[in-house]
């Protein structure tokens, strides 16, 4: 196989013009390795995105189921003071991305290498302090409201529905603040945006008024697959989960609509990101360029079901394929420094007092 993709490599130099101007060919004996979220993440990537690559660039890929949250982060860690790299480029979501800043964790990106970039929204390119790019966005995600719709006949207006007394007991809310973002909808919903949580004061003015919600729900939920079964079930008839997950229930036939409220969905999203210990750099900026492309990014919305992290009219995707990973409402950007900074204990302390408790 090696051989077959060091030939392939060779023969495909004229080719690689495709992934833009300042790239050049690059061959190696061992694989590019990349991390992503395992199951059928990892799952959809294998079979959809990696061998395209391949065999438009002769560079192999070694996928790398990495879990979620600080594992792969404290991993890549550890491993880089040893420097190893688990993986080359790695999908890291926003929080392990500030905290990988710390300790310079992340390689500086030549963007002149990822000419692509400029096809992203401008919050796709993650920075350093000093401005260096050190992450590019990978895919993106909404976290909506959903409702059964047969509890439920019409759809939700606001984030501010769950408040109503009518939804005593319906509701089921993810159980963290760093990843519910609760905070930011509350603060988007009743303050007037996310720039109201710029203080303690101000935080505490919000975690009061989530608090009032705290009737109306029925189920604080880590598992993700507990509240879906809930959902569809009508048990717990109301809540804030994944659009791109809730689409596929309904498409199988569950009584389940994702709405995107008036005051947007909350858009999360993970980054590519590459070690300090990686001795791929090139094929790293060649990968990453490549996943930066529109063509990528509309198959990941058609295969994968994420939104697209560049500019919609780059894409092409129908106006139907556009809502079921997306929406033209402004998003809730979340406030990823609340729950990285000086605050981040603080906040995980009233949240369990105040909130989850």
């Amino acid at each position: 196989m090696k051989i077959r993709v060091f030939i392939f490599g060779v023969a495909i130099v004229t080719g690689l013009a495709l992934l833009g101007p300042g790239v050049t060919a690059v061959t190696a004996a061992e694989p590019l390795r990349v991390g992503a979220y395992g199951g059928y993440f990892k799952d959809s990537f294998d079979k959809h995105i990696f061998p395209d690559f391949t065999k438009e660039t002769g560079i192999a890929i070694e996928s790398v189921a990495e879990p979620t949250g600080e594992a792969w982060l404290v991993q890549l860690e550890q491993a880089a003071k040893a420097g190893q790299a688990p993986a080359d480029v790695s999908m890291m979501a926003q929080g392990p991305m500030l905290r990988g800043q710390r300790g310079q964790l992340w390689i500086p990106l030549d963007l002149a290498k990822i000419p692509n970039h400029k096809n992203l929204l401008a919050q796709f390119v993650h920075k350093y302090p000093d401005g260096k790019a050190d992450g590019i966005g990978a895919v993106a995600w909404y976290i909506t409201l959903v409702s059964n719709t047969n509890v439920f006949k019409e759809p939700p207006q606001s984030w501010g529905d769950m408040w109503q007394p009518d939804k005593k007991d319906k509701l089921g809310l993810l159980a963290l603040a760093s990843n519910s973002f609760l905070l930011e909808i509350t603060a988007k919903t009743f303050f007037g945006g996310t720039d109201f949580l710029d203080t303690q004061k101000s935080i505490l003015t919000v975690l009061q008024k989530l608090a009032e919600v705290k009737p109306n729900v029925k189920l604080w939920y880590r598992d993700e697959g507990q509240f879906q079964q809930a959902l569809q079930s009508g048990e717990i008839p109301m809540g804030q989960y994944y659009h791109d997950v809730a689409g596929l229930a309904a498409a199988d036939g569950h009584p389940v609509r994702s709405t995107f409220p008036k005051e947007g969905g909350v858009l999360d999203s993970g980054c590519w990101a590459v070690s300090k210990a990686s001795k791929k750099v090139d094929e790293a900026h060649i990968f990453i360029n490549y996943m930066c492309r529109p063509d990528i990014q509309a198959k990941l919305s058609r295969k994968v079901g994420t939104a697209p992290t560049v500019k919609r009219e780059l894409t092409g995707l129908t106006p139907e394929e556009f809502a079921g990973v997306s929406s033209d409402i402004p998003p809730i950007i979340p406030r990823y420094d609340l729950y990285t900074g000086d605050l981040a204990d603080w906040i995980n302390q009233k949240w369990t007092e105040m909130i989850t408790k």
